[in-house]
């Protein structure tokens, strides 16, 4: 094999130069490495101006140099972990790491290469541990990380919510043999079982029956044959089904039964399925009796056995299902090869305490999960056949659950799952693709005085084009394929090449001539009478809503035709039931979760946080930590508070009361998924006893929490500004959702009295 490798370091060993705390994990075939860095790169910064000069805009925007923590995992043949250790050697400049974590079989066999190579001493980490910590690390940061396959579906993986309580789980890890892990918690487990028949053994009677040496080939034989040719199936013994035992005809009886028959020459391919089908079974039905007898139902296998190959996950799959009659299902995770490397990396960053930060895959310089299949994109599989790739960024908050989702364990954030749905996956790719020359211009335009800018948003029009290519190919690369998920790509692409708020000047001037009018927008609702008003404030609030430089049928209209109406009915219509509820007592405290700049907030939010205010309701604003296209951010939010609280009584004593609070929703997307928020926003609804909440806008609640379920109250308002999407909801363009919503034995009252008239 070729050895040598041109190593491009802006696509595989990136950002060496400020790496440190290595570990690597050397199996029998593949090694992966992990490092920490340090990032550099641009983030727009708004400062209020203190306003003394008529005619200064609102706030100025700076673009600051800000540094955040990066993991890097690469994972590579082990034929090249020379040049790659040359390469890490050639560009590691700031680092003052003396150690390398090491764990895997292969580390003993590598360790005198390592500290001659990098100068650091190799310290070995216990092989299980390491793959137990990096199993939970993986389960609690990355979202889709777990997956049912299903060979015959639509979309042969089928990705699991993460449960908010990862504990308790059991680890089948099939190496050379097969150990069976209970883990309890953090730092707590056992192994509670195991079998000396796994891996190793089909590798090697593969090889014996077959001649053939290499694992990879072994599992292609495998894929090809036909099992039935060489093992003796119950028909094949009593010509049929045995039904008072419950055995179908096909079932196998005993493997390998056909194979003692004189003068018959079995295939290579034959006999590599039926020890596949051999060796799965026994290891399903051992997971199978040790999930029951620790009862437990989350089962994950890892281990070089499996390596993402779709004919070991089918085996396993199969048996799993037949074994415990679908009451336990079989998971795989997509980031299983790394395990032990992640682990091996966080025992030797302890003293940091990284578990203590929640963690994000970073889609920008992420390989995805690469089907292994012979008959699926060889482009692809080739290519993951060198290297391959995983970021995580350190992100600024800690997140968890929103306390209010009514059952965690079951909430789904994404109204449609693409990876399902061939004909919406093939529009919204088409979309994206269609819409990628305005976000570059409209990159290029937030940043006039930098030269560069145009050659740097060319080099994110093909990253993010590239991305687009793999996902149509690989809709599965990073878990379930959603409009969020492609959005997000998106946001880290601009990301990576220091394109931080495309929109911020868009923004800025958007938010400047809302404010001109609120005052004037406050005395006309002043003025209506007070059912009148509540239908102002809510066509206020949709109108607003529709003004969305994101959507390309807003723009349009935008170009045309300044004016838009709002008549009921409309597609989804629970406005009756809103205004009646109104008039009963008012709420504790309401969470809205916002939306666009500009006139959506300043004239659609505001107002209608105003009536809450008057009417005894404490409001919590959620807004995003980070830019997405022209979403208000918390810093940008803050400056629009303290300008509307110097014209407005009700909103300046509802801030110096604490009765209107401002958080940051831990989010940097224009979705919403409400089990990954600040962690500090939970704390105030816990707090505040927040029980109305206000989702708003069409990415926050319709691409994504359109069927959420609330334990308390809930307003989700939005215009859908994309025809497709409308057809699909059965409306059309600019159709209205209102959904007012009740949880299943929540009483409210409705008491006849004259409300509050706001001052």
């Amino acid at each position: 094999m070729d050895k040598s490798i041109t190593l491009p370091p802006d696509e595989i060993f990136r950002n060496l130069e400020n790496a440190k705390r290595f570990a690597i994990d050397i199996g029998g075939s593949l090694t992966k490495l992990a490092y920490y860095s340090t990032v550099q790169h641009k983030v727009a910064k708004v400062r209020s101006f203190d306003h003394t000069a008529k005619g200064d805009p609102l706030y100025e925007i700076s673009m600051q140099e800000e540094v955040s923590a990066r993991l890097h995992f690469i994972k590579f043949e082990n034929a090249y972990i020379e040049t790659c250790l040359d390469f890490i050697k050639d560009h590691l400049v700031n680092t003052d790491t003396k150690v390398i974590k090491a764990t895997g079989g292969g580390a003993h066999k590598f360790k005198d290469l390592i500290e001659k190579k990098l100068k650091l001493r190799v310290d070995k980490e216990d092989e299980m541990t390491c793959l137990i910590k990096g199993c939970n690390f993986v389960l609690r940061n990355i979202t889709h990380e777990a997956f049912v396959y299903a060979k015959h579906a639509d979309s042969e993986f089928r990705f699991q919510n993460t449960h908010p309580d990862i504990f308790p789980y059991l680890l089948i890890n099939i190496g050379s043999g097969v150990s069976i892990f209970k883990v309890e918690s953090e730092d707590t487990f056992e192994r509670v079982g195991g079998s000396s028949i796994g891996g190793g053994t089909f590798w090697g009677l593969g090889a014996l029956l077959t001649k053939t040496k290499k694992f990879d080939e072994l599992l292609q034989l495998a894929s090809k044959g036909q099992h039935t040719n060489v093992d003796m199936l119950v028909k094949d013994i009593y010509g049929g089904s045995y039904g008072s035992l419950g055995l179908t005809g096909d079932l196998i009886a005993s493997s390998f039964g056909k194979s003692a028959t004189p003068d018959k020459e079995f295939s290579k391919e034959d006999m590599a399925k039926s020890l596949l089908h051999m060796i799965s079974n026994d290891i399903g039905q051992l997971a199978c009796l040790y999930a029951r007898l620790h009862n437990l139902t989350r089962v994950y296998f890892g281990g070089f056995f499996i390596r993402g190959h779709p004919v070991t996950m089918h085996t396993i799959t199969y048996s799993i299902n037949f074994f415990t009659k679908g009451e336990v299902q079989a998971l795989f995770l997509r980031h299983e090869g790394y395990l032990g490397t992640i682990g091996a990396f966080l025992k030797g960053a302890e003293e940091d305490n990284p578990n203590q930060y929640s963690w994000g895959e970073n889609y920008a310089g992420s390989s995805g999960l690469m089907s292994t299949s012979p008959d699926l994109n060889p482009m692809q599989r080739a290519r993951s056949g060198t290297f391959d790739m995983l970021e995580m960024d350190r992100l600024e908050r800690q997140l968890v659950n929103l306390p209010l989702l009514q059952d965690p364990s079951s909430y789904i954030p994404d109204t449609v799952d693409l990876s399902e749905d061939a004909l919406a996956r093939e529009y919204w790719l088409y979309c994206f693709e269609e819409a990628l020359d305005g976000v570059v211009k409209r990159a290029v335009a937030s940043q006039p005085d930098l030269p560069e800018a145009a050659e740097r948003a060319e080099k994110f029009r093909h990253k993010y084009q590239h991305k687009l290519q793999t996902l149509r190919h690989q809709p599965f690369a990073y878990g379930s394929l959603t409009v969020r998920s492609l959005l997000d790509t998106r946001e880290h692409c601009l990301n990576e090449f220091n394109f931080p708020d495309p929109y911020s000047k868009i923004k800025q001037g958007e938010n400047d001539m809302a404010l001109k009018y609120f005052q004037k927008a406050v005395k006309s609702l002043g003025e209506l009478s007070w059912e009148q008003r509540q239908f102002a404030l809510v066509r206020g609030l949709l109108a607003g809503n529709v003004f969305d430089w994101g959507a390309k049928a807003v723009s349009e209209l935008l170009n045309y035709s300044p004016f838009f109406s709002i008549e009921r009915p409309w597609l989804v219509d629970a406005y009756d039931q809103w205004l009646e509820r109104l008039k009963g007592p008012p709420h504790k405290c309401a969470l809205f979760f916002v939306d666009n700049s500009g006139i959506d907030i300043i004239l659609g939010v505001f107002p209608f946080v105003r009536e809450l205010l008057c009417r005894g309701t404490e409001v919590v604003l959620a807004s995003n930590s980070s830019p997405a296209l022209n979403d208000v951010t918390n810093s940008e939010l803050q400056i629009l508070t303290e300008r509307i609280a110097a014209m407005d009584l009700v909103i300046q004593s509802a801030v110096k009361e604490d009765r209107l609070t401002l958080v940051q929703s831990g989010s940097s997307s224009p979705c919403l998924d409400l089990s990954r928020l600040d962690k500090v926003l939970a704390g105030v609804v816990r707090e505040r006893h927040v029980d109305l909440v206000i989702i708003e806008g069409m990415g926050r609640a319709i691409h994504t929490n359109y069927y959420a379920i609330l334990s308390c109250e809930s307003l989700k308002m939005a215009v859908i500004k994309n025809s497709w999407l409308a057809d699909r909801l059965g409306g059309k363009l600019f159709s209205v959702v209102f959904k007012y919503e009740v949880p299943p034995g929540h009483k409210t009252t409705t008491l006849d009295h004259v409300p509050v008239t706001p001052s």
